[in-house]
C-alpha cells in the first residue's frame, strides 16, 4: 500500500485519539484501580484463593455430580467467588473496567459513523449495537448475527 497523505493524516489523527484515551481520566482510574488490585495484599489472596479452586472446580465439571468432592468443591468455590467480588478492590477495578470499555465502544462507534451509517461497530454492549446497526451484537462472528454486515 503506497503511503498518500491522506493516509498518514488518518494515521496522525488515530495516534492522536489514542493519546486521549490514553491522559483520560476514565484511563487514569481504571490504572489507580488495577495498581490497587495488584498490590493490596488482602486482596490478592481473595484471587489467589479462588484461582487455586477454580482449577479444582474445573476438575469436578469433568465428572459433574460424580465426583466426590462436588458438593463440597461448589460450595466452595461459591464463596470464594462471593469474598472475592465483595473485596472493595475488586468492586472498583470491575467498575472502572466497565466505564473504559464504555469510552472505547463509544469511541469505536463513533469512529464507524464519521465514515459511514452502515458501518456495523461490534461492542458487547446492546446500546452500541443499536446506534451501529448491528441486532444482536454478533457482527465480528462472520455473519451470524444476521444483520447482513
Amino acid at each position: 500500500m503506497l503511503a498518500t497523505t491522506e493516509i498518514l493524516l488518518i494515521e496522525e489523527e488515530a495516534k492522536a485519539i489514542a493519546e486521549m484515551i490514553i491522559a483520560s481520566d476514565v484511563a487514569e482510574q481504571y490504572r489507580i484501580c488495577l495498581s490497587n488490585l495488584n498490590t493490596n495484599k488482602e486482596t490478592k489472596q481473595k484471587i489467589f484463593a479462588f484461582n487455586t479452586m477454580k482449577v479444582q472446580y474445573e476438575e469436578v465439571q469433568r465428572f459433574g455430580r460424580y465426583h466426590p468432592d462436588y458438593k463440597k468443591v461448589m460450595m466452595e468455590i461459591r464463596q470464594l467467588k462471593r469474598e472475592m467480588d465483595l473485596d472493595t478492590h475488586v468492586a472498583a477495578f470491575k467498575l472502572a473496567e466497565n466505564n473504559f470499555q464504555k469510552l472505547l465502544d463509544e469511541v469505536s462507534v463513533i469512529i464507524g459513523r464519521s465514515v459511514s451509517e452502515f458501518i456495523k461497530v461490534p461492542t458487547g454492549n446492546p446500546f452500541f449495537d443499536e446506534l451501529s446497526g448491528c441486532s444482536s451484537g454478533g457482527c465480528g462472528s462472520g455473519g451470524s448475527c444476521s444483520c447482513s454486515a
